[in-house]
């Protein structure tokens, strides 16, 4: 285990500015180009800048287990501007008390691998008991990791995610989300956020409760590592990025689990127009195979919504789902008419 003092010392011998140098931003060019935001002010603002603590202020008064279990801090990146990417870290191990972090892992999909196999491979290498996926163009707030693992200590079958702040595209201002919103969704498999409705935010009598998401955003979230494992880790044949948000959704509900988003934990993100994946087949065809696979594998009959919503997914290959179908029967799950009844009852 490395002291606080070993960690600055770490920290202290790491040659920032050489390592910032490769690929910046040189005046002349479009700061867009590269990574989908603004590599100029990215680069202009420091690794290790301070941010507003944009939580409730009764998040203050909660107190965690002293014993949490420490996680393993998985982060995926491709193509990323360093600058973010270091930013991500250094707010990793300046909000986060060190004996929670196991080790955090970085997986460069330098290939086309995508997205999705490459947090299995990242899952796979983990050695905590808990499992930590984070964007390598996110910032961490105060005091974020206690009580999303204060959560999966209790209960290991739930999926929690923090409220998702905003870090803006083109300023990197840090805004803070509203923590009244949940992960929606309509027939074509378009993920949106929702505002709470009236009656929910009325049995809200806690502004620091745990809000049940029939979704959550994909990109942020924590689960017990023997609990990703059983659940079948990721549908890895889907490709590059989109849509796997839907299919672990669907599983971890329809199969015995829980997702919540956590008010009293917040992460900022960079919400980008675009992505700077390569999409072999074209951005929205990959979206189609995996959103079909999803549907497919998890909908049942409810799956014919989908295609009269995205007329363009009827015909297009998905490639086997024999052994989703076999997993899905194995671990006994429930229908998604349970899934429609029980946990997004809103969906009409």
């Amino acid at each position: 285990d490395i002291s606080d003092a070993e960690w600055e010392d770490m920290l202290e011998g790491f040659d920032e500015r050489s390592y910032l140098s490769a690929r910046r931003w040189k005046p002349g060019d479009d700061p867009y180009t590269l990574y989908a935001f603004n590599q100029r002010e990215s680069e202009r603002i420091p690794s290790n800048r301070a941010l507003r603590d944009t939580r409730h202020y009764r998040c203050t008064t909660l107190r965690y287990d002293s014993d949490l279990p420490p996680t393993s801090i998985i982060v995926t990146f491709h193509n990323e501007a360093r600058s973010t990417l270091l930013r991500t870290i250094r707010s990793v191990l300046n909000r986060t008390p060190v004996h929670l972090i196991h080790e955090i892992i970085l997986v460069d999909d330098f290939s086309e691998d995508g997205l999705i196999r490459s947090r299995v491979r990242g899952a796979d290498a983990a050695r905590a008991g808990v499992l930590t996926f984070l964007d390598s163009h996110c910032e961490v707030n105060k005091d974020w990791l206690p009580p999303l693992l204060q959560r999966i200590k209790q209960d290991p079958t739930r999926v929690v995610s923090p409220v998702i702040d905003i870090i803006n595209m083109d300023t990197f201002a840090y805004v803070a989300a509203s923590a009244d919103l949940r992960g929606g969704f309509d027939w074509s498999l378009h993920f949106k956020w929702e505002q709470l409705s009236p009656e929910q935010r009325a049995r809200r009598t806690d502004p620091t409760q745990p809000i049940k998401t029939p979704i959550i955003a994909g990109g942020l979230f924590v689960i017990d590592r023997s609990w990703f494992n059983h659940l079948g880790k990721y549908d890895t044949a889907m490709d590059i990025w989109g849509g796997e948000n839907f299919e672990i959704s669907f599983r971890v509900w329809q199969c015995g689990g829980s997702l919540e988003i956590l008010p009293c934990s917040r992460v900022g993100h960079v919400f980008r127009k675009k992505h700077p994946y390569i999409f072999p087949e074209g951005n929205a065809n990959t979206y189609i195979k995996n959103t079909r696979r999803t549907a497919e594998v998890w909908m049942d009959d409810f799956r014919l919504f989908y295609y009269s919503a995205r007329p363009a997914a009827r015909g297009k290959s998905y490639g086997d789902i024999q052994g989703r179908v076999d997993l899905r029967k194995k671990l006994k799950c429930k229908s998604f008419k349970w899934y429609l009844d029980n946990v997004y009852p809103e969906l009409k």
